[in-house]
């Protein structure tokens, strides 16, 4: 008998008939004596939803209030699919993030999980039932009820298989696995069998949607080995473990496009010793994550200053410029300028570690194909660049054909 996590996204719980499906699927592991736990989103569409009526009332509503509010949508669903699997003949019982027992830091709208404690998890499965737990959310030890950001349910799922010790994970989406490009916007992308954490990492970083790049951390802290597969099919899905040796062999594993990014620009800044420092502090108490950072000397009023230009999710981008707004008079800054036009598109590999020239080809093809480059990122295994996002499927199929086909 193996204890199975599931992960199920919100397009595979979309609808009433597909949370049917979701049931049968769960009962077929069941049936084996498998005891299962079933983390789920929201229904697609519905944390949207839920978002733009608070958008209605105010541009910026009160995090701790989106919360509570973003955290109904998955509480429907862990309902639906425990009426579902009872109306199969199986035993179910339905659990929000907190009384799973998932334990968070008091920041709302990304909150990070400091504690699970599954006492009640398995108190639950040792009854013959499968678990259903919402996934996206969790509490504090002062009972707030917390989310933890975009693609959530992909950590939660994550966090109990360690806590629970799992035998298996299974991400469930509406692709067959990680594929080397979105297959939606390059045709030639094919599924990979095997990727690094490493890899997926940097992927998930650079917009690829099948993971939350928190839940890939989480497994890599834990060695948490886990499979992404479709919820619509039977076919094998892709293995994210450690890093092995013959993953070198392939120089770049897979190309993405994050339509995701905005750029802010702080215009004439004092270059003075701390005046960065400030800015990204303050950003960083707000809970805006910085991505790629670019400053290039200028001159204002013939003193020596700088352009400060950074990226930012774009949910963010309102509160980022708030956050700049309030420090103009204390930093003497001119102006901040943003834009939501761009697109980031990486190239990832393990293997661009001990092949020379990669950079030099990225950016030969993007020339070839007219796509101008506004900054540049790199790691060991990751180049990034940002360009005009109306340039961003091109780009991303040239590369995908220059890489990996």
């Amino acid at each position: 008998m193996a204890l199975i996590v599931q992960k199920f996204g919100g397009t595979s719980v979309g609808n009433t008939e597909r949370i049917q499906n979701v049931a049968r699927r769960v009962a077929q592991y069941r049936a084996k004596g498998d005891q299962v736990v079933v983390v789920v989103s929201a229904m697609s569409g519905v944390t949207d939803k839920l978002i733009g009526l608070a958008k209605e009332i105010t541009p910026l509503p009160d995090e701790r209030e989106m919360d509570m509010l973003l955290a109904t949508g998955e509480q429907q669903t862990i309902a639906l699919v425990a009426i579902a699997l009872q109306a199969q003949g199986q035993k179910a019982v339905s659990f929000t993030g907190a009384q799973a027992g998932i334990v968070t830091d008091g920041t709302h709208t990304k909150a990070r999980i400091q504690n699970i404690t599954p006492d009640e998890v398995h108190k639950a499965l040792d009854e013959g039932n499968v678990v259903i737990v919402a996934g996206f959310q969790g509490r504090t030890r002062d009972g707030d009820i917390t989310t933890l950001g975009r693609g959530g349910s992909d950590l939660s799922a994550i966090a109990l298989a360690a806590a629970l010790k799992a035998d298996l994970c299974q991400i469930y989406t509406d692709v067959d696995g990680v594929y080397t490009a979105d297959p939606r916007l390059v045709p030639a992308a094919r599924k990979i069998s095997e990727i690094s954490y490493d890899e997926m990492l940097e992927m998930a970083g650079a917009g690829s949607k099948v993971m939350q790049l928190r839940s890939v951390e989480f497994a890599k802290k834990f060695n948490v080995v886990f499979e992404v597969r479709s919820s619509l099919n039977d076919n094998p899905g892709t293995i994210v473990k450690e890093e092995t040796s013959s993953m070198e062999d392939v120089v770049v594993r897979g190309v993405s496009l994050d339509k995701n990014q905005a750029k802010v620009t702080v215009w004439s800044l004092p270059d003075q010793p701390g005046r960065a420092a400030r800015i990204f502090n303050a950003l960083s108490e707000a809970t805006i994550n910085v991505d790629m950072i670019v400053q290039n000397a200028s001159h204002a009023g013939g003193n020596p200053a700088t352009d400060l230009t950074f990226t930012v999710d774009k949910p963010d981008l309102t509160k980022a410029g708030k956050v700049l707004e309030s420090l103009r008079t204390e930093l003497g800054f001119r102006e901040v300028s943003t834009d939501e036009s761009i697109g980031k598109v990486s190239i990832v590999g393990v293997g661009m570690r001990s092949h020379s020239g990669v950079a030099a080809r990225m950016f030969t093809v993007l020339a070839a194909e007219d796509v101008n480059i506004g900054l540049i990122s790199t790691s060991e295994i990751k180049i990034s660049v940002v360009i005009d996002l109306a340039c961003g499927e091109k780009a991303m199929r040239a590369l995908h054909k220059a890489f990996l086909e």
